[in-house]
């Protein structure tokens, strides 16, 4: 089992680390104006990062499975697993000042290709990942100073710690309420993931989505500044954050719920 919770642990964080990266998307778009390359690209990111979500549920489920054989609480092997989605945020926050200037340079790339298989052929490249690696930037202060804010409204950022913290423990949550819940209602309950992971990306439809789109759409017609779309970015990140953090706090209660549907 430990080879499995391994395996998991990397997965989640690759998923989280993904997903970090991907809120500076927008910040490409806006300075170098080619909003639509970028998020032709960005969509391959979110694809990666979608299949590897897919690649979540079995392994837990393993785990999970393996517990009620064993007649053990794999609780704190859950926890290790929304640890890794804090940590992946993080490497994901340290990794952005690189990551953008590789995306500079891929969105370019795509211009002059077309293809976005005949891109991630070329950056496999041993040639080209040397290059990869040079360009490595290390964040700095000036990242974040003088930035307006105030400007962000800060209900954005309490939805958006929300939604991540349910998106975080869902599947977890789901499956481990198959431990508090009668045999017979074991399946139901781990299928919960879905309507929970549902509810989360209603949230981000319904609530962040437009407002965040609103301000870099603002800021490409000249009505905001550049430095309006760095702020949303860089609170949205610091929201997502705090979101795994409270994953750890609302996992169980949310299992808990969930058991409750099912009569446990």
């Amino acid at each position: 089992m430990e080879t499995i919770l391994l395996e998991l642990v990397i997965l989640t964080l690759i998923i989280h680390l993904i997903d970090t990266l991907s809120y500076s998307v927008r910040l490409n778009s806006v300075k170098s104006g080619q909003f639509a390359l970028s998020f032709s690209l960005f969509n391959l990111f979110v694809l990666v990062s979608r299949t590897a979500n897919m690649f979540q549920a079995p392994l837990i489920g393993w785990i999970i499975g393996e517990s009620l054989a064993a007649g053990i609480d794999p609780i704190d092997d859950i926890r290790r697993v929304i640890f890794a989605a804090t940590i992946g945020t993080l490497l994901g926050i340290l990794l952005i000042p690189t990551f953008l200037r590789l995306f500079e340079v891929a969105v370019k790339r795509l211009e002059t290709t077309g293809s976005v298989p005949l891109l991630v052929i070329e950056a496999l490249q041993i040639s080209n990942v040397k290059r990869m690696l040079k360009r490595a930037t290390r964040p700095n202060k000036t990242m974040l100073e003088r930035l307006r804010y105030r400007e962000i409204p800060k209900r954005l950022l309490i939805i958006n710690s929300l939604v991540t913290g349910i998106y975080t423990v869902g599947v977890l949550a789901a499956n481990y309420s198959a431990l508090l819940v009668a045999e017979q209602y074991r399946i139901a309950a781990v299928g919960s993931s879905g309507m929970i992971n549902g509810l989360a990306t209603i949230l981000l439809t319904l609530f962040i989505d437009p407002k965040s789109a609103v301000i870099t759409d603002q800021a490409l017609r000249g009505d905001r500044p550049y430095g309006d779309v760095k702020a949303l970015v860089i609170l949205l990140i610091a929201a997502k954050l705090i979101g795994t953090l409270l994953g750890q706090a609302i996992f169980f209660p949310a299992a808990k719920i969930i058991a409750s549907f099912y009569g446990g």
